[in-house]
């Protein structure tokens, strides 16, 4: 015992002489296609190498820490990546995508390579690293939260990830891992909608995330807002290798490496540990899940190339009613328990300028959700079923230096089942009886999909990107839909630059929509009208200035028939239940009569990690957002957060201390009071607001590197200064009064990373 204590003790005075190694691949941006004798030096010294025949490189021997690497090729622009963690267990491995220089600037040179462009995405666009992600104060160390900071994001509460993009409701949110469709990447996800209280995407093998808040390419549909792609590493090829982790609500086991000379792995699994928690301190609210991720890499050849992919949660409520008081809180809560996965197939083949993308697909959500009463008598059940099987591919082909051509199309068949229970004359906090006591469903339904994009340069500064989509769903009596879409980005000089982006946009409605009343399927997809402009400056290389302005027009939102004023677009956040009526699921009639429009402007700077060790992203948002129902009343959107001010910082002391923070401050989200009796008033929907909300998390990181395996520590406070913001209210029926749901205090975790 007292050798275990010794040699916890020196562990943090442990010295490692161990080096690593940053190895890797470069590929032209657009085709893919491996880039030769692409110069890669690591800024400030003389180390660096070249790509190889196939583009891969190879640069070892680098003492443990956080790296910057350059990436230089004729006839392309320079690529400058950051925050490149090297360590002596497992070799760093990146892939760089260079853009061609088809703008030319009288032979001025751009001077900053930390900020890529993507060409054929030219607004409302942000990157994230790995490093980028992981280090969020406040993050937990999950894709979703980490985006919180970005500009036009607002969030519902402080421990849910339903995005709020640019007023749009959480459901309007397309998830992309590895290029498959993934409905929702939350655990206790909300059934229609993309949020839930954290992601069951393990961060350790992200390699980057791409987070579009509007203005996206054709190549995306059937959503309104925001497209999140998370782009998967591939396993380390030299050995068998893994992590042991435990973080602030789980713990779990990464394993990678190869399974032959041509193909890698990499497969996690995670548990939370909160149901021994809250179990052993007596709470009557009990989570528990599990998630899983497989992945696994085959070269056929140099041109040629298999991936599979497998992701899965399984979430499981468990209510402990020892007592009166843990009944009648329970009895205030919609439990559920899932199991969903995702599942592909993805072929890949390079040809001269250009590849091919073939992907088949499966993803499954079982939904069990209910909710009971005081007498533990159902208030609520609900088992549903969806499944997608989807086959997709996609051509891209770059016709000349400057100038690309996508197309592609995708076919879903879709398997629906519900079965639904209310309560005979369920009444609504507004006074009206729900008609809907029961729905039993089983259908199947297609979706089609084609879309192609044209992206050229004119004038030797000026790009531009030209879209079309067609989305089909024979689900509902208006089954095409068309929608074209067009950007534009002008160069001003070798610092500034302006975009616009202009385009229409279609969202099918939720599957658990349709089947309350037969006139259900006659909605429409929801549309939306988007325009956007902006203008970026490059203050220095590492530090960006961004201001955007946007418009949204809102078509064809679904609208209750029983509660005119309700506009489905104002559903979808928190955990739902009989608090909010049941409005999210839409188990009432429907029709596409809901319009409205959100407006406003972002400005946003950006400094990434360079040769000054401090990086930081601050953006301020102000917003309207406003929907009319039946009742023709114009109304504050539920998610409108008039101003929204966001900073997250940190500071690299040298290469084992690292320091983070963030702060977040919003106007208060719209509400509706209630009466004395517990009533709700039609009139004074959405009437009031709550007081704004602010916090600030801190975060510190440690590293240690050994000689066979590696550690990294960390202390994330959130809230350190214990404000309790209030997110929602419900009607306490035991002391007849208004009772407030409000943030957590003061929350400390330790979160522990082991590398071997």
């Amino acid at each position: 015992m007292k050798k275990i204590i010794f040699a916890l003790l020196i562990i943090p005075f442990v010295i490692s002489a161990q080096s690593g190694s940053i190895t890797g691949k470069v590929v032209d941006k657009i085709s893919n296609e491996p880039l030769p004798g692409v110069n890669l030096t690591i800024p400030g010294t003389t180390i660096g190498t070249a790509t190889d025949a196939n583009g891969d490189f190879e640069i070892t021997k680098l003492e443990p820490g956080s790296y910057q690497l350059k990436a230089s090729y004729i006839g392309y622009n320079d690529v400058i990546k950051t925050d490149i963690i090297v360590n002596n267990v497992r070799p760093t491995n990146l892939t760089i995508k260079l853009n061609e220089s088809v703008i030319e600037l009288d032979g001025v040179t751009v001077t900053s390579n930390f900020f890529e462009m993507e060409p054929t995405e030219v607004n409302s666009l942000k990157s994230f690293s790995y490093e980028e992600i992981r280090r969020a104060p406040g993050g937990f160390e999950d894709v979703v939260r980490a985006l919180a900071v970005l500009p036009g994001v607002a969030q519902t509460s402080a421990g849910r990830n339903d995005l709020i993009v640019r007023g749009g409701a959480p459901s309007e949110n397309l998830f992309l891992v590895d290029g498959l469709v993934v409905p929702n990447i939350n655990h206790f996800g909300t059934q229609g909608a993309t949020g839930g209280p954290l992601s069951f995407i393990n961060l350790d093998f992200v390699s980057e995330t791409t987070f579009s808040t509007g203005g996206f390419s054709s190549l995306y549909g059937d959503k309104l807002s925001s497209v999140l792609r998370i782009n998967l590493r591939e396993g380390r090829d030299d050995r068998i290798g893994g992590k042991a982790l435990i973080s602030a609500s789980q713990f779990g086991l990464n394993l990678e490496g190869p399974f032959s000379e041509k193909g890698n792995f990499i497969l996690s699994v995670r548990r939370s540990y909160l149901d021994f928690i809250f179990n052993a301190a007596g709470f009557n609210f009990v989570p528990e899940y599990w998630d899983v991720l497989g992945k696994f890499n085959y070269d056929i050849d140099k041109n040629n190339k298999l991936s599979f992919l497998f992701v899965s949660a399984f979430d499981k409520v468990k209510f402990n009613n020892e007592d009166t008081e843990d009944v009648y809180d329970n009895a205030q809560i919609l439990g559920s328990d899932q199991n969903q996965y995702a599942t592909g197939l993805n072929y890949r083949r390079l040809f001269k300028d250009g590849f091919l993308r073939i992907t088949l697909s499966r993803n499954f959500v079982d939904y069990d959700t209910f909710q009971k009463d005081t007498t533990l008598s159902p208030i609520f059940l609900n088992k549903s079923r969806e499944g997608e099987n989807e086959l997709k591919a996609q051509l891209v082909y770059k016709l000349s230096q400057s100038a690309e051509l996508t197309g592609g199309f995708s076919a879903k068949n879709i398997k629906f089942e519900t079965d639904v229970l209310f309560p005979a004359n369920f009444k609504t906090t507004f006074g009206e009886i729900l008609p809907i006591t029961s729905v039993n469903e089983n259908r199947r339904y297609t979706k089609l999909g084609g879309f192609f994009q044209y992206s050229d340069v004119l004038g030797n500064r000026l790009r531009f990107n030209l879209g079309f989509r067609w989305d089909y769903f024979d689900a509902i009596e208006n089954k095409n839909y068309f929608s074209p879409r067009f950007s534009t980005s002008y160069i001003i000089d070798e610092l500034t630059n302006i975009s616009a982006s202009a385009g229409i946009y279609y969202q099918s409605p939720s599957y658990i929509w349709l089947v309350a009343d037969p006139a259900n399927r006659k909605l429409n997809s929801v549309k939306v009208d988007q325009y956007i402009f902006g203008i970026e400056r490059i203050l220095r290389a590492d530090i960006r200035l961004k201001l955007e302005g946007f418009y949204k027009k809102y078509n064809n939102y679904p609208t209750s028939l029983i509660r005119p004023y309700l506009v489905l677009a104002n559903t979808g956040g928190g955990f739902g239940g009989a608090a909010n009526n049941f409005s999210s699921f839409g188990l009432e009639p429907l029709v596409s009569s809901g319009f409205g429009n959100v407006r406003g402007v972002e400005v946003s700077i950006q400094k990434k990690s360079s040769d000054i060790p401090h990086y930081g992203i601050m953006s301020l948002t102000y917003s309207e957002s406003n929907f009319t129902g039946l009742d023709g009343v114009s109304r504050t959107g539920s998610f409108d957060q008039t101003w929204i001010f966001n900073v997250s910082a940190g500071y690299i002391f040298n290469k084992k201390w690292e320091a983070s923070l963030k702060f977040r401050y919003s106007t208060g989200s719209p509400y509706t009071p209630f009466n004395n009796d517990g009533t709700q008033s039609p009139s004074e929907y959405l009437s009031e607001r709550f007081t704004p909300a602010h916090s600030l998390d801190l975060r510190v990181d440690r590293r240690w590197n050994f000689e066979n395996w590696s550690l990294i520590a960390y202390l994330d406070v959130q809230n350190i200064y214990n404000r309790k913001n209030v997110s929602n209210i419900r009607w306490d029926y035991l002391t007849n009064k208004v009772a407030e749901n409000s943030q957590i205090g003061v929350l400390p975790s330790i979160g522990v990373n082991l590398e071997f």
